[in-house]
């Protein structure tokens, strides 16, 4: 077991810059996992602590030994890809068994490590299978029992159920969780997907173009989300953000209409008003929407509309329900969100 630790680690390629001057420190056997939109250098952070990238600045340490120019074979870290990464002409056995053979591992000891694994796997029944008589969900578990028969020091995830259907998804996203807490092996996970983010972490690392936006757990992120980009990442659907102004002991949105707040708030006048769909309610006499789309999803409906200035404004509303074309809803006053307009940051307070 080991903890990890990047000191300001940068990536650059040629005038554009993908990560900027990431520090982190994972303590051992934490599971953090990487969350952002495409494109803003998780995967990237992923590659540069495996040595798949050479960073163009800071330094990584595993374990209290600086691996920063260490090659890859070197680290003592496995691996799991996006697309399983398994060798179609051997068998499960031989796919898990490989990197042990390579390393120079007795039989025996070899032959110990894949059953134990595929044992903790639920795969033992499939050790004689070649890759392409399996599920996408059993070669999933066999890269997965590849990288655990290793018993590596770090274990980095990226992307590993991109591939796999939406059950599956679920199955797995718990699967690898039991897993990594029995092993207790100290553990990266990169994913764009907020809800394994959220089920996943015990920490998340936000970033966004490159740079690191929030660190926090889950519940911490969702609750107090740092800025707007994070506001409106974090949450299915998204938060909704709103123009506004901020008088002190009530708020007013664009169309006029005004909440009054619990207690009186300090910020400047012109904000960024946030509150999460289900803290929007029916409310007679309220805050008139246009409905322009109703999602019914059995357990909840989504109501996506507009107020009469044409800011958009999704609800969440409980269970199964008939909506007219005109709803009229209120803000829960205790449950808004207030940022900055020109950074974006949260105002705390």
């Amino acid at each position: 077991m080991a903890t990890l630790d990047l000191h300001g680690l940068t990536k650059t390629f040629g005038a554009n810059t993908i990560l900027a001057g990431i520090d982190l420190a994972l303590a051992d056997a934490e599971m953090l996992v990487i969350v952002g939109a495409s494109g803003c250098g998780k995967s990237t952070l992923l590659r540069l602590v495996a040595g798949l990238e050479v960073p163009s600045g800071g330094r990584i340490v595993l374990g209290g030994r600086d691996v920063t120019h260490a090659d890859p074979a070197a680290r003592d870290i496995a691996m799991v890809f996006q697309n399983y990464a398994l060798y179609p002409h051997m068998t499960v056995f031989d796919n898990m068994a490989y990197g042990l053979r390579i390393r120079g591992l007795a039989r025996e000891d070899i032959r110990g490590r894949v059953g134990q694994a595929a044992d903790l796997l639920g795969i033992g029944a499939l050790l004689d299978r070649k890759p392409r008589q399996l599920s996408g969900g059993q070669r999933q578990r066999v890269a997965m029992g590849r990288a655990i028969v290793r018993n590596p020091k770090l274990f980095l995830f990226d992307e590993p159920l991109s591939n796999l259907d939406a059950t599956l998804r679920v199955q797995m996203r718990a699967e690898i969780r039991r897993l990594q807490r029995r092993l207790g092996v100290t553990s990266l996970y990169v994913t764009h997907d907020q809800v394994e983010a959220m089920t996943l972490g015990d920490r998340l690392l936000v970033l966004h173009a490159g740079k690191p936006v929030q660190l926090a757990t889950p519940m911490e992120v969702f609750a107090r989300p740092a800025d707007t980009y994070v506001a409106g990442f974090i949450g299915a659907p998204a938060m909704n953000l709103l123009p506004a102004e901020l008088l002190g002991d009530r708020v007013r949105l664009a169309g006029g209409h005004e909440v009054p707040l619990p207690l009186p708030r300090v910020g400047g006048p012109e904000i960024t008003l946030g509150v999460r769909p289900e803290h929007v309610v029916l409310a007679p006499g309220g805050l008139e929407l246009q409905v322009e789309l109703v999602e019914p999803l059995g357990s909840e409906t989504l109501v996506h509309g507009r107020m009469a200035d044409g800011t958009a404004l999704v609800v969440k509303l409980p269970g199964a329900m008939p909506v007219a074309d005109r709803i009229a809803v209120a803000l829960t006053p205790g449950e808004l969100h207030f940022f900055d307009r020109g950074s974006g940051r949260r105002l705390e307070g």
